[in-house]
This record gives structure tokens, C-alpha cells and sequence, in this order.
């Protein structure tokens, strides 16, 4: 795209000369004083006709350039302190669940132990009821729950009039009930009429990067200054599975409650008090591959009980997809000696013969702060290792597992608030936010800090970043 516009200012620079130098010519040879006029020199006029030139390409360059994309502010839901599901809370309810094998008990006990979450993560209200079903109506407490706490503290940090929203954005990784959440928004804060609606849904983990990606390719696209809010959530309460297929009940174990929204802009006078600038962001699908399309996949068990799989494949699966991804998105970000070496290592690989695999970048020159995909410890892990991450890079998803457990499409967000909470980020700072998604996608958004990371009062690390990171 900026290629584009490049070689079209330089086509319209290169016609404005060949116009403006001959009616200047025409117009110094009939003056008055033409015979002193035609002293000046050639290079004179050229000159002359450079700089109306230049005046015209700067004046398209800024008319056309796409508008700078600004998030004003973020914010994390906590639930209340009695939704807190300890590994006793969890042992508890699914010990009282008749449908249950002890083999399946055993089974998610050791996949629980294993997970990387901690006992101050949170469940969803029906786990906390006596009778323990998981119906629709637990699942609008849910979302309602979360949605309307997050938008209430957003605007309260942000003291943007909700009249003044011009687009709404929802994202649920597979909960789309009807009416639509962007219309549960809609009605509950009294938007106005003509605001665009817009619910993306089976999208898994993804869907929080690909919605600020969305959000930020229709800000980007217009001249007309708007404000987008950006809502992502989940349905822990409807994605519960009571069957025994070992791939589905990993869900259970590892998916805890979550919700965050968002404000973003491309109103440049708000640029002083936004938090941060998309700087750019890439998004990569796999779908067409079989094994990647079902590494994530909702189906009916052999007993016809709804369920998310998550297959023994699906670690591979986002290493492969990751190293698709970040061919694309390494050139885009890296400054020019890793992208020299990068490209040396690939030569010496593919033509003489040498038998190590090409490098792999040094993202760390990049970027100075990095939020990973907190999906499971197994996942955790293996980007690190794709990566060549060390610990310290990979603390704050490592502790947002363990707090927050999986909360699915936010829990970027979480980590990001993991940074502000440590007060680690400074205003100049680049950060890469990386998820993985059902499909099997990819999503980057990279942005940069335009002030110094602050600890907020609806920070959901408040009252406990003391404790963080873990010593063990």
C-alpha cells in the first residue's frame, strides 16, 4: 500500500513538472521584462518548478496517507471474589457431577495439575450453584457480567460520551446469542441510531487481536474522524462439556472467565492522551490445511455431547503456523542487520549446503516488550521455543496463566495490564501482542507506547501484583 502511494506521488510530481516548466517558461518570455527575465537561468526555473512540484506531492502525501490508529484506553473485567475457582472449588464440582467416570476424574485432575493455573483464577456463576447446569440463562449473567463492568469502567476512564461511539465491535469466541451482544450494548447504553454494528464469533483465542485489527483497517480507511469500541468476551458457561472424550475435556481444565474492551480512534487531537499506536498489525490463516483446520474443532462425541476438541496435534500445529507467520512479519518489523543475517543463514542453508536450519530472528531487537498467547503452559512454552525466548520475556504470560487462567479472546489484555501493573512499559516503547485461533489462525498487532505504562484503579492486578512473578 505505501509502495503504491509512493510511485503515485512520484507520477504526479513528474507530470506537474512537465506542465509548470513550460507555462513558467511562456509566461517569463512575454513579461515586460523579458529581457531581463531571460537572464535567469534554466536551473532557476527548474527550481521554481521543483518546488511546486515538491508543495503538490507533500500536499497528496497528506491528504492521502491512511489515518493513524490510537487506543485510547483498555480495561480487564474481575469477577467478584466468590467466583474464585481453586483447584478445590473445581475438584469439588466435578466430583458432585454424576456424569463423570472416576477415570475422567483422574484424567482432569492431572491435566489441571499440569496447566499452569493457580487458585485465584475464575469460574463461571453455575459452578458455584447446587444444582450446576449450564444453561442460557447462566450464560448472559456471564456476559452481561462482563461486558457492561468493562464498558462502565472504560468510559469512566476515558470520559468518552457514548453518543459520541460510532462503531461497535464484539467478539466471542463461539457465544452468539440472539439478539446480539453489540445489541445487548447497543440497548443497554442508548447508542445512537446510526452506529455500526459488527459481531465476530468462532474465532477463538484470536478473535481480541482480530478484532483491534478490524477495528483499526475501517479507522484507517476513512477520513471521517470515529471512535470504535471494541468489546471481547467468551462463554465459559455454554462451552462446558460433560462427556468423557479426553480432547474436549481439556477445555474445562484450562478456560476460565474473562472480558476486556477497548477504546480505539483515529482522532489525531487524542493523540496526547492515548495510551498507545497501532503501528502495524498481520494476520495469517492455515485453514486450508486439514490438520490445522482441526487442531481446534467444536463437534458432537460419540454420544452426541457438544464439545471443543483440542487435539494432541494442536501443539504442532501453532509452532508450524507461528513459523509461517512471523516470515511475513519479520521483514515488516526487524531493523536491517537481523534481516541480513536472517537472509545470509537462509542462503548458506539453500545453496552451500550448510546442514543448519536457517536463524531465527532476535524479535527482542524489535520489540521491548512482548505479550504471548497464554493458552496453556505447553503452548507458553513452545513459542519461547520457536522464538528463542528466554524467561524474563516470557514471565508476564507465564503469570497471567497462573491468574487468569485461559480467558480465551482477552487474554492479551490481561497481559498487557500484567505490564502496566509493573509499570515496565515507557512512553516509545514497542510491543508485539501474538494469539492463536481456531481455523488455525495467527494474529500480530504491534504498537507503540505513547506514555509511560501507569498502574489505573480497575487494573486487575491490584491487589495482588506484589506476589508476581512466582518464585516457583
Amino acid at each position: 500500500m505505501k509502495l503504491q502511494v509512493n510511485i503515485q506521488i512520484l507520477q504526479l510530481s513528474f507530470l506537474a513538472l512537465l506542465f509548470f516548466t513550460p507555462l513558467l517558461h511562456k509566461t517569463i518570455s512575454s513579461a515586460p521584462f523579458a529581457a531581463v527575465l531571460h537572464l535567469l537561468s534554466a536551473n532557476l526555473r527548474l527550481s521554481l518548478s521543483c518546488t511546486i512540484c515538491t508543495f503538490i506531492s507533500i500536499f497528496y502525501y497528506f491528504y492521502t496517507r491512511p489515518s493513524q490508529v490510537y487506543m485510547l484506553n483498555y480495561t480487564c473485567y474481575k469477577p467478584p471474589p466468590h467466583r474464585k475457582c481453586s483447584y478445590q472449588v473445581a475438584e469439588n464440582f466435578v466430583s458432585r457431577n454424576a456424569q463423570f467416570t472416576e477415570k475422567t476424574l483422574d484424567f482432569m485432575r492431572n491435566i489441571y495439575l499440569k496447566s499452569g493455573l493457580g487458585d485465584e483464577t475464575y469460574g463461571p456463576a453455575f459452578i458455584f450453584e447446587e444444582d450446576g447446569v449450564p444453561t442460557l440463562n447462566y450464560a448472559m449473567q456471564e456476559a452481561e457480567e462482563g461486558i457492561f463492568s468493562s464498558i462502565d469502567a472504560l468510559l469512566l476512564k476515558t470520559l468518552i460520551d457514548p453518543q459520541s461511539i460510532d462503531i461497535v465491535i464484539v467478539t466471542s469466541g463461539s457465544f452468539s446469542p440472539t439478539p446480539s451482544l453489540s445489541s445487548l450494548i447497543l440497548n443497554h447504553y442508548i447508542l445512537k441510531p446510526d452506529v455500526k454494528t459488527y459481531n465476530l464469533s468462532g474465532m477463538g483465542c484470536s478473535s481480541g487481536v482480530i478484532s483491534m485489527d478490524f477495528a483499526a483497517e475501517i479507522l484507517r480507511s476513512s477520513r471521517k474522524i470515529q471512535n470504535v469500541l471494541v468489546v471481547v468476551t467468551e462463554s465459559i458457561t455454554l462451552n462446558w462439556y460433560s462427556g468423557d472424550n479426553r480432547p474436549m475435556l481439556v477445555t474445562n481444565c484450562i478456560f476460565r472467565v474473562g472480558c476486556a474492551a477497548a477504546l480505539i480512534t483515529n482522532d489525531p487531537s487524542h493523540r496526547r492522551v492515548a495510551k498507545m499506536e497501532l503501528v502495524d498489525s498481520l494476520r495469517t490463516h492455515d485453514g486450508a490445511d486439514d490438520g490445522a483446520y482441526r487442531a481446534a474443532f467444536q463437534e458432537e462425541d460419540e454420544k452426541g455431547i457438544n464439545g471443543i476438541s483440542l487435539t494432541k496435534d494442536l501443539i504442532r500445529v501453532a509452532g508450524m503456523s507461528l513459523r509461517k507467520h512471523i516470515k511475513i512479519l519479520a521483514p515488516r518489523v526487524l531493523p536491517l542487520s537481523q534481516i541480513v543475517h536472517y537472509a545470509y543463514s537462509v542462503v548458506s542453508a539453500k545453496f552451500w549446503g550448510d546442514e543448519s536450519k536457517p536463524i531465527v530472528p532476535d524479535f527482542k531487537t524489535a520489540f521491548e516488550h512482548i505479550c504471548i498467547h497464554t493458552g496453556g503452559r505447553a503452548v507458553i512454552e513452545n513459542v519461547a521455543r520457536v522464538l528463542k525466548l528466554d524467561d524474563e520475556v516470557i514471565e508476564p504470560a507465564r503469570m497471567t496463566l497462573n491468574r487468569f487462567g485461559n480467558t480465551s479472546s482477552s487474554l492479551v489484555f490481561y497481559e498487557l495490564a500484567y505490564f502496566e501493573a509493573k509499570k515496565r512499559a515507557k512512553m516509545g516503547d514497542r510491543m508485539w501482542m501474538l494469539a492463536f485461533g481456531t481455523g488455525f489462525k495467527v494474529g500480530s498487532l504491534v504498537w507503540k507506547w505513547l506514555q509511560n505504562s501507569s498502574q489505573e484503579f480497575d487494573n486487575p492486578w491490584n491487589d495482588c501484583i506484589q506476589n508476581y512473578p512466582l518464585k516457583t
